[in-house]
């Protein structure tokens, strides 16, 4: 036994002799660079003659940076996370590869930071790919138009300013009007269509980002999103590769034959990260001290978000990026590129917001270009003239505001336009199904709502939508359908609105004796 066992080691050892004189050194050059100086969010390195644009650098730590600057006696390298253990002399390693980030459905359901790295507890996702954040845009001939509706559950979205699967819809308004409501409403009303999301929190409160994604968890709708958070606290880089590096996610996605709607909450900070960055730099600085490609560094990012066609798998992205305004310029530097690149906007009224109209969007203002084209044919027909129609009693409710006397005719559109107005309101976190709003506003247009008082009208809404919830399944089908909305088709879900409505009326009026006749009543005249 100690014999074999000897026999054993000796022919180890010698097998190991073998190798050893088998083998031939070889050097491998390595480019190491050198701390030169740190400063808020960037350093300034030497040596890494042959580094490229963007591409990530190895600090001591484990911090990492992208290169910005490539200058000729020194490199500017935009860092990625707490620097505050960096000093001037440390070594600077070359990865070989630009920023990327990691892709796959593995990402669905977590929360992570623009690396990669989760911040919701849980481990690092196992996913497989890596796509770099900054990627050129489809080619034109990819790209198919916009044919098919982002249904967001809001009435008067979904209605009067329609959004496309594809388009970029911007949101822009003062602080605390309500612009991260819209989208997260808009997120949770994909549950069951099919859409994936990608909710970017850009610079925002640690409180704000956690309340949202709790949102998100309790109703059910972070299982088909992916939440990439920079918060306030993090590194200018951070902030500023956040957006591209959710963009990559979602696109990968997209190409693959999937429809995604991506929120980007909000560019104001990203704007901001970016021109802290620009003067950390000694970038020349223009209007408001923004640099010269402020508008470039969006217009690429958003040209990402497109209808591919079916050779590329038919995928689509929609964007909705936020802006926040100040006292409602919408003329500043950075609403106005937004609003040349989008292909609309969706503009929110604090004095709306102030008088309980939630949501505060102001329908004057609030235009989309491309969403039209797919809106549902049963939207085109109930609500083609709506908009003008609420246009021109906000102007005649300004009027009578003076005290001036009003026929009968203009009382009755004054108090019909403050039905309209009712109807288009709508509950956080309530979405309206496509064949209730089609039931609202063909009962809005019969005039069945202008009976109801002002105080009951949501109770009445909710009503017109159980009605339409049972209506037969054949009917709520060619509602949902692409196709125009039959006469008779219209006929019976008004007959259903009204039966559901004559019997609200009596049911509050039995109190106060036998109601009239639906027919019969007429709008009382409001105060």
């Amino acid at each position: 036994m100690a014999a074999s066992l000897h026999g054993v080691v000796e022919a180890a050892l010698a097998d190991l002799a073998g190798h050893l004189q088998a083998f031939t050194p070889q050097l491998v050059p390595r480019e190491v660079g050198t701390v030169a100086s740190v400063s808020t969010g960037i350093a300034r390195v030497h040596g890494l003659p042959g580094v490229g644009f963007e591409e990530l650098l190895r600090f001591a730590g484990g911090l990492s940076g992208f290169a910005f600057n490539l200058d000729d006696d020194g490199i500017d390298v935009v860092l990625l996370g707490d620097h505050t253990h960096l000093r001037a002399g440390q070594e600077v390693q070359r990865s070989g590869r630009v920023m990327d980030v990691a892709v796959g459905d593995a990402l669905l359901g977590r929360v992570i930071d623009p690396m990669g790295r989760p911040l919701d507890g849980g481990g690092r996702p196992a996913t497989r790919e890596r796509l770099p954040i900054e990627r050129p845009a489809a080619a034109i001939m990819d790209r198919a138009p916009v044919a098919e509706p982002l249904q967001t559950g809001l009435k008067v979205i979904d209605a009067l300013i329609p959004i496309g699967r594809g388009q970029r819809e911007l949101i822009l308004g003062d602080r605390q009007t309500g612009k991260t409501a819209i989208a997260i409403d808009t997120i949770f009303n994909q549950r069951g269509k099919g859409v994936l999301c990608v909710y970017c929190a850009i610079g925002q409160r640690a409180s704000a980002v956690a309340k949202a994604v709790a949102r998100l968890r309790e109703k059910g709708a972070l299982a088909y999103t992916v939440v990439v958070v920079a918060e306030g606290n993090d590194a200018p880089g951070l902030a500023y590769i956040a957006p591209y590096a959710a963009t990559s996610i979602a696109e990968y996605f997209m190409e693959s034959g999937r429809d995604v709607l991506i929120v980007y909450d909000d560019l104001t900070h990203h704007a901001r990260a970016y021109r802290e960055l620009s003067l950390l730099l000694r970038r020349p600085p223009g209007r408001e001290a923004f640099p010269g490609d402020i508008f470039y560094i969006h217009a690429r990012m958003l040209e990402r978000a497109t209808h591919l066609d079916a050779a590329r798998g038919g995928g689509s992205m929609t964007a909705l990026p936020i802006i926040e305004t100040e006292a409602q310029n919408i003329s500043a530097y950075i609403p106005t590129n937004l609003i040349s690149i989008t292909d609309g906007q969706i503009v929110l009224s604090p004095s709306l917001f102030e008088l309980g109209v939630l949501p505060a969007i102001d329908v004057g203002q609030s235009v989309s270009r491309v969403g039209g084209k797919a809106q549902r044919a049963a939207y085109r027909a109930v609500a083609g003239d709506l908009k003008l129609a609420y246009a021109q009693f906000e102007e005649l409710e300004t009027f009578a505001r003076f005290g001036a006397r009003m026929d009968d005719d203009t009382r009755r559109s004054i108090a019909h336009g403050k039905r309209v107005r009712a109807c288009l309101g709508q509950a956080e976190l309530s979405p309206v199904s496509v064949p209730a709003q089609i039931a609202i506003l063909l009962a809005l247009n019969a005039g069945l709502f202008d009976a109801i008082a002002l105080d009951c009208m949501a109770n009445a809404q909710r009503v017109v939508e159980d009605a339409a919830n049972a209506l037969p399944e054949e009917l709520v089908e060619r509602i949902s359908g692409a196709d125009q909305l039959a006469d008779a088709d219209r006929e019976q879900v008004t007959a259903a609105s009204r039966g559901a409505l004559a019997t609200f009326l009596s049911e509050e009026a039995s109190d106060k004796g036998p109601p009239a006749p639906l027919a019969e009543i007429e709008p009382k005249e409001e105060k």
